[in-house]
C-alpha cells in the first residue's frame, strides 16, 4: 500500500544450549539411602518465546549423560537469563534438586562457552553455549511482490496477450497488444455475501470461463463468501481442465441439504476430536475452527486435507488467473470500522502489505519471534482458511441456525455495523447507548433473547457441548485466532512511502470530498500500527469493514489496469443504491493514497439501476483503474433467456421472475446456507447472464487499457533508485476521546 509502517529487520540472536552432563547428584544423604535419582534438567528463559525446555530424564543415575541440545530465539535488546532447574522425575510429583541462572548478556556473539554450574555443595551440571546472530528469517520484509508472483505475471503476460486477441478477435491493430508491455493487467473481485455470493460468483466465472474473458485476467480476488467458491473451484482436481460448467453441478449438489445436519453427534464427536488434538499442540482454538469444518464438509467433503500452497499447481505455468483472499487482523480495544489491518492470501504466500511482512503459507499459524519460526506446526487446511474468511458467519452463528432472515429482518450487513470490539474479541453484550452504524433494525441483545426462546434442538445441543466454555458463548471464541507472527518485531516510524506514489500518481481529493458521503469515523485508525507485543491476533472476515477484496488488488506493485469487480452485498430492497460498498473502497483508497477512479453517487439518480456501472479515471490521471461494477439485479434477464434471446414460454417467464431482496420467502438471505435447485439454477443464471449481457462493456474497457498503455508507457518498467524514495515521517493518529 501507499502508507506503509515499515518492520525494521533488526536481526535477533540465536542461542544454542548444550546440556552434556552432571556429576555427584544427590538428593541429600537421606533422599540418596531411599532412592537413587533419576535426573533431568529444565531450561527456561523468560525473555524468549517457547521459553521453558526439557531433558530426557535418566533412570537411577548420580552421573547422567544427556548430550541435548536445545535452541532459543532471544531479542537482544532484552536483559536475557538463564534459568537452569535440576530435577527428580517421580511417579507423583517431580522433585527440585536445585536452580543456578547464567547471564547471556556476558556472552559474546559467535563465542562458544563451556559453563560449569554448582548446584548445592556437590552436584555439577555441565553445558555448552553459543550465541549467534540470527541470519535466518522466516518472515520476508519487502514491499515488493514475492518472486514467484513476479515470474507468474511474467509466464501470464503471454498467455494473457494471446486470450487479448482472441476475445478481440477482427479489431483493428490499434486495439491490440503488439509486445507484453501493452498487456494490461485485468483482476476479477467477488464481494461477500455468504452463500449469495459464492453461488452468484459461481454464475459470473461460469460465463468469465466460456467467454474468454477469464483468459485475459491476471488475478481473482475474493472476500468472504466468493473465497468459497474460489476455493471449491481452484481445490478441484479437474480444474482448469474443466470449467466451471460441470464444478458448478456438483456445487449445486452440495448446497441443496442443510449444512447443519453436519452438527449430528456423528460429526460433532470428530471435530471436538480435531480440536483438542489442535489444542494440544500449543494452537489456539476458537468456533471459527468448527465453522471451518462445516464449509469443508459442505463444499469440498472430498479434499479436507487439501492445503492453500498445493493450489501452487493450478498456477504453476500461469494457466489460470492468480486467486487472492483476505481476511482482517483486528484490535480487541478499536472497532474493526475504524482500524483493520487487510491480510492477504495466495498460493505463494500470506502476509501483510501494510508492514511489508509475507512468509510462505505453510507458516501461517506457527509460532513466531523476530521474525524466525520458533515452533512450526503442520499447515492449516483449506477449510481452516474458508472459515476464517468468511468467520462473520461463526460471529453471528445465531443467525445461521435460523436459516432464513424473517421479511424485514435485519441484514447481516446491518447487523455488522451494530458490532463493537467487544463482541468480536471480548464480553457477548451490547451497551444499552449502542446505536448501528448505518441503519439497522434490531437489537442485538434483545435478538439473542429471542433467538433462546425459539432454540433449535441444534443450538441448544451446542450450548450443552460447550457450556463451560468460550468457545461458542462469547463471539471472542467464534472469531479466528492463530499466532501473532509479527510478535517482538520493531516497527520504523518513519514511512518510505511507495516510490511509485509521489511521482505517478495525482494528488488524491480533498478527504471533505469522500467524507460527505461516508461516515467520518471509517478508518480513522488505519494508520496505527499492529501491537507487536500480543502472543496471538485475532483474524476476522473482511466484510466486517467493507465487503469487496480492493485492498488486494490496489496494492501499487500489482498495477491493475482494469478491475471487474462483482458485488453481491444485501441491500435494503432490489431498487436500492448499490454503491455503498464501493463508496467505502473509494474512501480507503483516498485514505492510502491509492489511485482510484471517482465514484459519484449520483450516477443512480442519472442513470438509474442497471447490471453494471463504468468508473473511468480522469482524462490523463495515469495508472488509475479502471472499473467495472456489477450488480445483482434481475432486469434484463426477466424477458431473455440469454444475450439477445428472447423468452418465449409462459414456463421461461416464470423461471426469470423473482426478485433477490423484496423477496418475502428470503430465499437468497445472507443467513441462508440451503439452495433448492432452483433456487441455484435462478442466481447462478442470473449472474451468467448479466456478465455476458455486458461483454461488449468488458471488451472496450480491455481496448481503453490497451490504448492508454500504448499512449503511456507504463513508469513501472522504469528502473528507479532508493534515494528517489521520498522519507515521511510516521504521525499516529490519536483516537477522538
Amino acid at each position: 500500500m501507499a502508507s506503509n509502517i515499515i518492520v525494521e529487520q533488526q536481526f535477533s540472536h540465536k542461542f544454542t544450549v548444550t546440556v552434556v552432563r552432571a556429576e555427584s547428584v544427590t538428593k541429600g544423604a537421606l533422599g540418596d539411602l531411599l532412592d537413587t535419582p533419576d535426573p533431568y534438567v529444565e531450561l527456561f528463559i523468560p525473555t524468549a518465546p517457547e521459553s521453558r525446555k526439557r531433558t530426557k530424564h535418566i533412570d537411577n543415575d548420580v552421573n547422567p549423560k544427556w548430550n541435548e541440545t536445545f535452541h532459543f530465539i532471544l531479542d537482544p535488546n532484552q536483559q536475557n537469563v538463564l534459568e537452569l532447574t535440576l530435577m527428580d522425575a517421580n511417579y507423583v510429583m517431580d522433585e527440585t534438586l536445585g536452580t543456578a541462572s547464567f547471564d547471556i548478556t556476558k556472552l559474546k556473539v559467535g563465542q562458544k562457552k563451556v559453563e560449569t554450574f554448582l548446584i548445592g555443595k556437590a552436584t555439577k551440571v555441565h553445558l555448552e553455549m553459543l550465541l549467534e546472530i540470527c541470519t535466518k528469517l522466516d518472515l520476508r520484509f519487502s514491499l515488493a511482490l514475492c518472486d514467484q508472483e513476479k515470474q507468474f505475471r511474467q509466464t501470464r503476460r503471454e498467455r494473457v496477450m494471446l486470450g487479448i486477441k482472441k476475445l478481440l478477435d477482427m479489431e483493428k491493430p490499434r486495439f491490440l497488444p503488439s509486445s507484453p508491455a501493452e498487456v494490461p493487467v485485468i483482476a476479477i473481485a467477488g464481494s461477500g455475501g455468504g452463500f449469495r455470493a459464492m453461488v452468484g460468483f459461481a454464475g459470473v466465472m461460469k460465463a468469465l470461463f466460456e467467454s474468454g474473458v477469464l483468459d485475459c485476467a491476471t488475478y481473482i480476488a475474493g472476500l468472504s463468501g466468493s473465497t468459497w467458491y474460489m476455493s471449491s473451484l481452484y481445490s478441484h482436481p479437474d480444474f482448469p481442465n474443466k470449467g466451471p460448467m460441470e464444478i458448478n453441478k456438483e456445487l449445486m449438489q452440495r448446497v441443496s441439504s442443510n449444512p447443519l445436519r453436519l452438527l449430528l453427534p456423528q460429526h460433532i464427536t470428530n471435530y471436538i476430536q480435531a480440536l483438542w488434538t489442535k489444542k494440544a499442540s500449543g494452537q489456539p482454538v476458537t468456533f471459527t475452527d468448527i465453522f471451518g469444518m462445516l464449509i469443508g464438509e459442505t463444499l469440498i467433503p472430498a479434499r479436507m486435507d487439501i492445503k492453500l500452497s498445493e493450489i501452487q499447481e493450478k498456477i504453476n505455468q500461469a494457466q489460470s488467473p492468480l486467486p487472492l483472499f483476505t481476511c482482517l487482523h483486528v484490535k480487541p480495544d478499536v472497532s474493526e470500522l475504524m482500524f483493520a489491518d487487510w491480510v492477504e492470501f495466495s498460493p505463494y504466500e500470506i502476509g501483510m502489505a501494510k508492514y511489508g511482512t509475507f512468509m510462505t503459507p505453510d507458516l501461517f499459524g506457527s509460532k513466531f519471534f523476530m521474525g524466525t519460526v520458533v515452533k512450526k506446526y503442520e499447515e492449516n487446511p483449506l477449510h481452516f482458511l474458508m472459515g476464517v474468511w468468511g468467520s462473520a458467519f461463526s460471529i453471528l452463528f445465531n443467525r445461521v441456525l435460523e436459516v432464513k432472515d424473517t421479511a424485514g429482518g435485519s441484514t447481516m450487513e446491518e447487523e455488522l455495523g451494530q458490532l463493537k470490539p467487544q463482541h468480536i474479541l471480548g464480553e457477548d453484550s451490547l451497551d444499552n447507548d449502542n446505536e448501528p452504524r448505518k441503519g439497522g433494525t434490531e437489537n442485538l441483545e434483545a435478538e439473542d433473547d429471542d433467538r433462546t426462546t425459539k432454540a433449535s434442538w441444534v443450538q441448544r445441543m451446542f450450548t450443552s457441548l460447550f457450556s463451560d466454555s468460550a468457545l461458542f458463548n462469547t463471539r471472542e471464541g467464534r472469531a479466528g485466532k492463530v499466532h501473532n507472527f509479527m510478535l517482538g518485531l520493531h516497527l520504523n516510524t518513519s514511512i518510505p512511502f511507495s516510490p511509485l506514489t509521489e511521482v505517478m500518481y495525482h494528488s488524491p481529493p480533498p478527504e471533505e470530498e469522500v467524507d460527505a458521503v461516508t461516515d467520518p469515523d471509517e478508518f480513522d485508525r488505519i494508520y496505527e500500527p499492529l501491537d507487536v507485543k500480543s502472543k496471538k491476533i485475532h483474524v476476522v472476515d473482511s466484510g466486517l469493514t467493507y465487503n469487496l477484496p480492493y485492498p488486494l488488488i490496489l496494492r501499487p506493485q500489482r498495477g491493475v489496469d482494469l478491475i471487474i469487480s462483482f458485488d453481491f452485498s444485501a441491500r435494503p430492497s432490489d431498487s436500492s443504491p448499490p454503491f455503498k460498498e464501493l463508496l467505502l473502497a473509494e474512501k480507503w483508497a483516498r485514505m492510502n493514497k491509492l489511485p482510484f477512479p471517482k465514484i459519484d453517487p449520483k450516477v443512480f439518480d442519472r442513470e438509474g439501476l442497471k447490471e453494471c456501472y463504468v468508473f473511468k479515471p480522469k482524462r490523463g490521471e495515469k495508472n488509475c483503474p479502471t472499473v467495472i461494477h456489477f450488480v445483482l439485479v434481475n432486469i434484463n434477464f426477466r424477458q431473455f433467456k440469454a444475450p439477445g434471446v428472447p423468452r418465449e414460454t409462459e414456463k421461461e417467464n416464470e423461471f426469470a421472475d423473482f426478485d433477490i431482496f423484496d423477496d418475502p420467502e428470503t430465499p437468497f438471505s445472507t443467513f441462508n446456507f440451503q439452495y433448492s435447485n432452483e433456487a441455484f439454477i435462478r442466481l447462478h443464471d442470473l449472474m451468467e447472464f448479466n456478465t455476458l449481457n455486458n461483454l461488449e462493456v468488458i471488451k472496450e474497457a480491455i481496448k481503453d487499457c490497451i490504448v492508454s498503455r500504448k499512449e503511456n508507457p507504463s513508469f513501472l518498467s522504469l528502473p528507479f533508485s532508493l534515494s528517489e524514495i521520498p522519507k515521511k515521517k510516521f504521525l499516529r493518529r490519536d483516537p477522538q476521546p
